[in-house]
C-alpha cells in the first residue's frame, strides 16, 4: 500500500528539477556564445617561437642520375669486295642468323661458293693480296695468321712471299675450304716456263759437246775452271734476279745485279781467251750464248712459279677491329646478289650507353662505379668510356637526367654527340639469365652514379640550419633544455640531399641536438619545417 507524498513536498520536487534544467542550459549555452574580447583573443597571431630539428648521424652522398640503353659496343658494318667475284656475286651459303657470332677464322658469309673469312685487323680490305705486293695490309695479314698460329713468314716484312702463301693456304684449310687456284694464263705460263729451262738445258749441253769435241790445246782442268767460273757468275746473277722476282726483302739491288752481270761477261771473256788457243772460237761462243739462255729460262721460271702461289683475294676476306663480335643484323639472304652491306655487327658485350650535360660529365672518370636497377635488384657498373660531343656512332642515346635526379624530359633520345653533351659508356657487372634477357630488350633504364660521399655516418644538419656569421663563418643555432638558444660556429663539409656535414664546431655538438631552422609564425616557417623534415 503507497504512501501519498504531501502537496508541500510536491512543489518543493518540481522547483527543484527545474533549477537543475535552468543551470544545465545556461551552460550549453556559455559555450555558443563569445564575448568581444575573447573574440579578438583568439584571433591574435601565435607568439613566434623557433622550429628545430635534431641534428642526425647519417650518410651523406651526391649522385649523377642518367638513362641509357642498352647496346652491343663498337658496331661496324660487312662489307664484299666484289670485284674480282668470277661470275655474279650470288650468296650461296653460310648465312649467319641475327644473335650468332663471329670470330677469328670464321666465315661470315658463302658467296659464289667461296669463303668471306673474318680475320682481325684495323686496316680494312682494298686490294687482294698475292706473291710479290708490300704494304701494312701484309703486315696486318701476318699477324692476324700469327694469332691464330699459323706461321706466315717474317713478322716485321711487309713482303707477301712464299711463306706467307704457304700461311693462307693453312688458313683455307683451318675453315674448310680449299685455297684459291691460278688462273689457266698463269698455269700456262708456269708450264711455258718449265718448258724453256729444258730446253736452255738442253741446248747448252748441246752446245758445250760440241766445244769439246772440237777443242785442243787447253787442258781438261783449264777448260772445266773457266767453264765452272762462267757457271758459278751465271747462278749469282740467276739466284739474284730470282730473288728480286719474288719479292725477298733480302735480295740483291738492281745495282748488285748489274755488277754481277758483269761479273759473267768477265768470265765469259777469260774462258773464251783460254779457248782461243784451240782454234774453236765459234763453239765458245755458242757454250756462252747457251748459258745467258738458260739463265733467262730460269729467270723467268722464278716469275711465273712466284705468279701461281696462293693468293688472298680481296673478295674473301673481311678484318674487323676487334672480336668475337654478334651479329645485329643481316641485309642479305640465300640467293640474293650482294651489293652494299651483308651485315652489321658489333662487339659481343653488352653496355649501357647514356648521354651527360657538360656539367655532369665533367663529375665522372673512367673507372667510376655505379648501379642499375634490373627487374627490382641493382646491377652493378663502371664507367667505361666518356666521349666528348662531336663523335659518331650509329646508335640513339637518351638523354641524361643530371645530379641529384633533376631528370630531363623523356623523349626518344639523341645521337652521340648532341650539341654539349656527351657520350658515357657504361660495363655492366655479372648478370643472371633473365637480367640479360631483359636488357637485350632494349628498355631504357636508370643509373646511379656516386660521385661524393662521406663514407660512413658524420654529423649532419638541414641546409635550412646554417647561417652566415660576421666574418663569413658558418653558424647554427641551437636550442638548450629550457628553450634558450646560442649561436654555435662551425665547419662544414659535404652538401648532399638538402643537408650538410658537420666536421669540427667551436663547441661539441652530438646527435640529437636541437638546431633552429626558423620561426614559427613568420611566413615561410611551414616550408622551412617541411624542408628540414626531408
Amino acid at each position: 500500500m503507497s504512501r501519498a507524498i504531501p502537496q508541500g513536498n510536491r512543489t518543493i520536487l518540481v522547483m527543484a528539477g527545474v533549477a537543475v534544467l535552468s543551470l544545465v542550459a545556461g551552460l550549453g549555452l556559455s559555450q555558443l556564445i563569445t564575448s568581444p574580447a575573447k573574440a579578438e583573443a583568439d584571433a591574435a597571431p601565435p607568439v613566434a617561437g623557433a622550429v628545430t630539428v635534431p641534428v642526425e648521424s647519417r650518410v651523406l652522398a651526391n649522385d649523377v642520375t642518367l638513362r641509357g640503353d642498352p647496346l652491343y659496343d663498337d658496331p661496324a658494318e660487312i662489307r664484299v669486295e666484289t670485284g674480282e667475284v668470277k661470275g655474279q656475286p650470288v650468296v650461296t651459303g653460310q648465312v649467319p642468323e641475327v644473335g650468332s657470332t663471329v670470330d677469328a677464322a670464321s666465315v661470315a658469309l658463302e658467296v659464289a661458293g667461296r669463303p668471306v673469312i673474318v680475320l682481325p685487323g684495323t686496316l680494312p680490305t682494298y686490294r687482294s693480296l698475292q706473291a710479290g705486293v708490300a704494304g701494312p695490309d701484309v703486315l696486318q695479314l701476318k699477324a692476324a695468321l700469327a694469332a691464330l698460329g699459323i706461321d706466315a713468314g717474317k713478322p716485321d716484312s711487309d713482303v707477301y712471299d712464299a711463306a706467307t702463301a704457304a700461311g693462307v693456304v693453312e688458313l683455307y684449310r683451318k675453315v674448310g675450304y680449299q685455297p684459291p687456284a691460278p688462273g689457266k694464263e698463269l698455269k700456262d705460263a708456269l708450264k711455258g716456263a718449265q718448258d724453256a729451262v729444258r730446253a736452255a738445258e738442253d741446248g747448252l749441253s748441246s752446245a758445250q759437246i760440241a766445244l769439246k769435241t772440237a777443242s785442243s790445246g787447253p787442258t781438261e782442268v783449264e777448260r772445266l775452271q773457266a767453264d765452272n767460273a762462267v757457271r758459278s757468275a751465271q747462278r749469282e746473277v740467276a739466284a739474284a734476279e730470282a730473288a728480286a722476282a719474288a719479292g725477298d726483302p733480302e735480295a740483291p739491288s738492281a745495282v748488285s745485279i748489274e755488277a754481277l752481270r758483269e761479273a759473267v761477261t768477265v768470265a765469259e771473256a777469260q774462258r773464251t781467251q783460254v779457248l782461243a788457243g784451240m782454234g774453236s772460237s765459234a763453239e765458245a761462243a755458242a757454250v756462252a750464248s747457251a748459258q745467258r739462255a738458260l739463265a733467262d729460262a730460269k729467270a723467268m721460271h722464278t716469275e711465273a712459279k712466284a705468279a701461281t702461289l696462293t693468293a688472298l683475294p680481296a673478295s674473301e676476306v673481311v678484318f674487323l677491329a676487334s672480336l668475337p663480335r654478334r651479329v645485329d643484323n643481316v641485309a642479305v639472304k640465300l640467293g640474293a646478289i650482294v651489293s652494299g652491306p651483308v651485315m652489321t655487327v658489333s662487339g659481343a658485350t653488352l653496355e649501357i650507353v647514356a648521354s651527360a650535360s657538360a656539367d655532369d660529365a665533367a663529375l665522372l672518370a673512367v673507372g667510376n662505379p655505379g648501379t642499375v636497377t634490373v627487374l627490382g635488384q641493382d646491377v652493378q657498373v663502371t664507367v667505361k668510356a666518356i666521349e666528348a660531343p662531336g663523335s659518331t656512332s650509329s646508335s640513339a642515346e637518351p638523354e641524361g637526367e643530371g645530379t641529384e635526379g633533376s631528370e630531363a624530359p623523356a623523349g626518344s633520345g639523341s645521337t652521340t654527340g648532341q650539341a654539349g653533351r656527351h657520350t658515357v659508356r657504361f660495363q655492366l657487372g655479372e648478370l643472371t639469365a633473365e637480367q640479360l634477357s631483359t636488357l637485350q630488350g632494349g628498355d631504357n633504364v636508370r643509373i646511379k652514379i656516386p660521385v661524393s660521399s662521406t663514407g660512413g655516418e658524420v654529423l649532419a644538419v638541414p641546409l635550412a640550419a646554417l647561417t652566415a656569421g660576421p666574418g663569413g663563418e658558418s653558424r647554427i643555432e641551437r636550442q638548450g633544455a629550457k628553450g634558450a638558444t646560442e649561436l654555435v660556429t662551425v665547419e662544414t663539409g659535404l652538401a648532399a640531399g638538402g643537408y650538410v656535414q658537420i666536421v669540427n664546431s667551436k663547441e661539441p655538438i652530438a646527435a640529437g641536438d636541437l638546431v633552429v631552422v626558423g620561426i614559427r609564425g613568420a611566413e615561410d616557417a611551414s616550408d622551412e619545417a617541411t624542408e628540414a623534415a626531408g
